[in-house]
């Protein structure tokens, strides 16, 4: 290793990257089977849930990466061609059509918001997408973004985004309900349920004609998603078993999870009949 070489090591290892493992999170009271019966916020207020990619729709993951970050799998965190790409659009139009980020970059921005656009925050934002490779594989920085992505008010995160708008996990979901969710993040506040709903359309469906043009879905599956609705209002978070579930989360402050011997299905059929 040559003395420049030497200097970025050292560099990198002497002012590293927030650690997304230090980032709070939700905590969750499980039944017997691992199933959520309630959560409960982060002290900041957010719901923020983890992400596990094997718990989160294959669809949904392969849209992501095709719509925001086509070379995941290879680049070093910075994609050289989807930054000419952005650079030839902004000066041949005037404007950026698509955006040269990759999902590590956003993993930055989400890290260490930034409050403007300028171009050393961009140079920060490649810098720390650098150091994020080093520590991170590619199935863990996906999973960081699927947790700390915004989808608007104080929802964080697929799982907490999916349990809000479609009140269920994001194990299976549609073509349209996994557009929806990729299309959300960029403009949170504008299309999130309740805010402009055919903003909201308009988006997802933007979404669904580029996974139809990339292969990730047949064009005849993209237009049977366009016919879905989207979210109108958002949903509160799963809660059963309410009183038991808060009850052990004060017996065991600060533990993330816990889980209890309830049967989440019968504890829900059991409210239901008593309501």
């Amino acid at each position: 290793m040559g003395l420049a070489g030497f200097g970025l090591v050292a560099a990198d290892w002497a002012l590293p990257p927030p650690d997304p493992h230090a980032r709070a999170l939700s905590s969750e009271v499980l039944d017997r089977d691992g199933y959520l019966l309630r959560a409960f916020a982060t002290p900041g207020g957010t719901w923020r849930l983890p992400a596990r990619l094997d718990e989160i729709d294959p669809l949904l993951q392969r849209m992501i990466i095709a719509y925001e970050d086509r070379r995941f799998a290879s680049h070093i965190g910075v994609d050289p061609v989807a930054l000419a790409r952005a650079a030839g659009q902004l000066a041949t139009r005037g404007s950026i059509v698509s955006g040269g980020s990759t999902l590590t970059m956003q993993l930055a921005r989400l890290m260490e918001p930034r409050a403007g656009r300028s171009l050393g925050a961009k140079l920060k934002q490649m810098a720390r997408a650098l150091q994020y490779e080093r520590r991170l594989t590619k199935p863990e920085i996906l999973s960081f973004y699927l947790t700390l992505a915004p989808y608007g008010g104080n929802l964080e995160g697929v799982r907490a985004a999916s349990l809000a708008y479609f009140g269920r996990e994001p194990r299976k979901l549609s073509a349209g309900e996994a557009a929806f969710l990729v299309a959300l993040p960029q403009s949170p506040e504008i299309r999130k349920p309740g805010a402009n709903r055919a903003e909201a359309r308009a988006a997802r469906d933007r979404v669904l004609d580029r996974m139809a043009d990339a292969g990730v879905i047949a064009a005849d599956e993209a237009a049977f998603a366009k016919a879905e609705p989207v979210p109108e209002l958002r949903r509160a978070l799963p809660v059963l078993a309410a009183h038991a579930a808060e009850a052990a989360q004060r017996s065991h402050p600060g533990q993330r999870i816990i889980r209890l011997a309830i049967a989440r299905d019968l504890q829900a059929k059991t409210e239901t009949v008593v309501r």
